[in-house]
């Protein structure tokens, strides 16, 4: 689904929607409601996307994974697991899409810069993207939505409740990879040179800005708060040292108009009674089997459909902490195996074909098909033993 289908599909969902507002199906106060619990989590998915676009013009990935080049010494094995770190911190604070869309060919510039093949280090791109956004509520976008669900909300009790699925989710997801790339990563090789950057001060500065954005978020504050203070000073960076770099196309127009037509859309499916059909499906409140039925739905919903309609129409079944954690182990980790399970999958293979990098759908659900089930049964083990 490139940019523009995803546009349309978001003007589509806006029209039923519509519809079931003027139909009666969708209450106006519910949709006021909607808009109320929305607003925010938009408003830091617009922010922090120019904070992520702006950070890569000024070069701050292509310096930081060009250092880990050299931190190397030219031990292939290091390398990766360098940028495995950076694939795991950039997911964690600065979304999986900032992860898939922008570190992606980075890290592939960076292998071919040091005559090392690029699949394995794409691979580790897109399958972090998914399996480490379960660590912080900013990592994804289900978990912004998840936030509010939870007794005691905040970084701090999300992190107490994903934590420990987060880190065995990141764990088996990296021992698959090399499981599967083992053979590429071997050996050493003669570290290029760091990219020059032409502009040194707009280099620092907006390194500086990210590496203060990284605690803001977890500081207690609403996320969209320090990510808009993040967004406007490298906004006013940029018109200053290089207004070029500045456009409309740094908003990520087409994701806002699909997430408010797919909310929308969703809620009124609610409302006509789907949280009774779920309910059957995923299970209720129950032993630690209901947890992985209900991971395990998720999964099966999120490669059928796309992660983000599999969270909201599964939201209401999640009626316990447990249970909400298991639906985001399988709507984050699980989106491994079809290319439309997350629109971050979508959005990497189309920055992949962009560099000249072929990967074929049929190894990339194969590989899935493994590893997904792996990762997300799992990841649930933390949360059936708490």
């Amino acid at each position: 689904m490139d940019a523009v289908k995803l546009a349309i599909a978001g003007a589509a969902l806006l029209l039923v929607a519509a519809g079931a507002v003027v139909s009666g199906i969708l209450p106006p106060s519910e949709l006021i409601g909607i808009v109320e619990r929305v607003a925010p989590i938009l408003a830091f998915v617009v922010a922090v996307t120019i904070v992520a676009e702006l950070a890569a013009k000024a070069g701050v990935f292509d310096v930081a994974a060009g250092r880990l080049a050299r931190a190397s010494r030219g031990r292939t094995i290091v390398l990766w697991l360098l940028v495995v770190a950076l694939a795991v911190v950039a997911t964690a604070f600065l979304s999986l899409d900032t992860t898939a869309v922008l570190l992606t060919p980075v890290v592939v510039a960076v292998a071919r810069a040091n005559g090392l093949p690029p699949l394995p280090f794409a691979f580790t791109t897109v399958w972090l993207a998914n399996t480490a956004s379960l660590v912080l509520p900013v990592s994804n976008l289900t978990n912004l939505l998840a936030l509010s669900r939870l007794p005691e909300g905040g970084p701090l009790a999300f992190l107490a409740l994903m934590g420990p699925s987060a880190a065995v989710a990141i764990l088996v997801t990296v021992a698959l990879l090399f499981a599967v790339h083992r053979r590429s990563l071997v050996g050493r090789f003669e570290p290029a040179p760091v990219p020059r950057v032409t502009d040194r001060m707009q280099l620092v500065v907006a390194s500086v800005v990210v590496l203060a954005l990284m605690p803001a978020l977890v500081s207690g504050l609403e996320p969209w708060i320090p990510a808009t203070v993040a967004a406007i000073l490298l906004i006013g960076l940029f018109a200053w040292r290089s207004p070029r770099g500045l456009s409309a196309r740094l908003v990520p127009w087409q994701l806002l108009v699909f997430a408010a037509g797919l909310f929308t859309a969703m809620a009124a499916l609610e409302s006509l009674g789907s949280a009774a059909v779920v309910s059957l499906v995923a299970g209720e409140a129950g032993g630690p089997f209901e947890l992985w039925r209900m991971a395990g739905t998720a999964l099966v919903a999120a490669n059928t459909v796309d992660n983000l309609p599999a969270y909201l129409l599964l939201e209401s079944a999640a009626g316990t902490p447990e249970r909400l954690g298991a639906l985001l182990v399988g709507v984050n980790a699980g989106p491994l195996i079809t290319p439309w399970a997350s629109l971050a999958t979508l959005l990497w293979h189309e920055r992949l074909n962009a560099v000249g990098v072929d990967v074929p759908w049929r190894r990339f659900i194969l590989w899935g098909l493994v590893a997904a089930p792996l990762v997300v049964g799992l990841s649930v083990l933390p949360l059936a033993l708490r």
